[in-house]
């Protein structure tokens, strides 16, 4: 390879993926011509060993990033202050194990052979749920701060930021749910959504003619005003949840 190359293997400890699904991804690593960097865990190290991270950005021309969903990954990196230069993600939640190794192949370079191998950890214990700002997204409307009761951002008119991500309540994306702009992302969030970081489709339907598509466009709105009420509810249910679980371990404290 004319560059120098590293691959970098998230192994999630919030199971987003199987264990299986992650020893297959990594015993296929080990037989691949390449540095390789198994961390424990990739969300970890960007809150609590961001040296690492910007020695390895230094260190290596092409990076392989084997995550979740880039979009996830590239915002997480960028909140963290992680100096990471160019990278690729390869999404192990969409890709199987043997399509990872045949991209790392065919789009990258990376021959089969002995990988030059080193397992890391960190000792940061990350819940499993911390929220990550898509900047490009965010309209700055300070929805997901209000919304929040434990402290995790902090907002002006000019600024949303993710001052305390380790105050995010475990099974509380509720700040997530309420963004209007599908801004807020939970990388440590097991589905296959939005919400998890996958790219917001467009629901906009055209009425620039004809009274079939105004009606569509009447029926579309509709449901999603409805959907709207639900998730909702939903975020007030586990912001009520995580609240009363809060109150539960300060009084087990005291």
């Amino acid at each position: 390879m004319s560059q120098k190359s590293c691959v970098i293997f998230c192994r999630c400890s919030a199971n987003v993926i199987s264990d299986t699904k992650q020893n297959d991804i990594l015993e296929g690593l080990k037989k691949q011509d390449v540095h390789v960097y198994e961390l424990h865990d990739l969300c970890a190290f960007s809150v609590n060993e961001k040296d690492v991270l910007n020695a390895i950005g230094k260190e290596f021309q092409q990076k392989i990033l084997v995550a979740c969903y880039p979009r996830a990954v590239r915002n997480m990196l960028l909140q963290n202050g992680i100096d990471f230069g160019n990278f690729e993600v390869l999404n192990f939640k969409e890709l199987t194990a043997n399509q990872i190794l045949s991209k790392l192949e065919t789009e990258f370079g990376v021959a089969q052979g002995e990988a030059r191998f080193q397992t890391r950890a960190t000792k940061l214990d990350v819940p499993a749920w911390f929220p990550v700002i898509d900047k490009e997204r965010c309209t700055l409307c300070g929805r997901c701060a209000r919304f929040c009761l434990f402290g995790v951002y902090t907002f002006d008119k000019k600024n949303l930021n993710v001052v305390n991500p380790l105050a995010c309540k475990n099974r509380c994306p509720a700040c997530g749910r309420t963004c209007p702009a599908s801004a807020i992302i939970f990388p440590r969030l097991a589905e296959n959504s939005v919400l998890a970081g996958d790219e917001p489709g467009s629901t906009q339907i055209s009425v620039d003619r004809g009274n079939l598509l105004m009606t569509l466009n009447e029926r579309n709105s509709n449901r999603r005003n409805i959907l709207r009420q639900e998730v909702m509810e939903r975020a007030k249910e586990e912001r009520r949840k995580a609240l009363e679980e809060l109150k539960i371990s300060v009084r087990r404290k005291e």
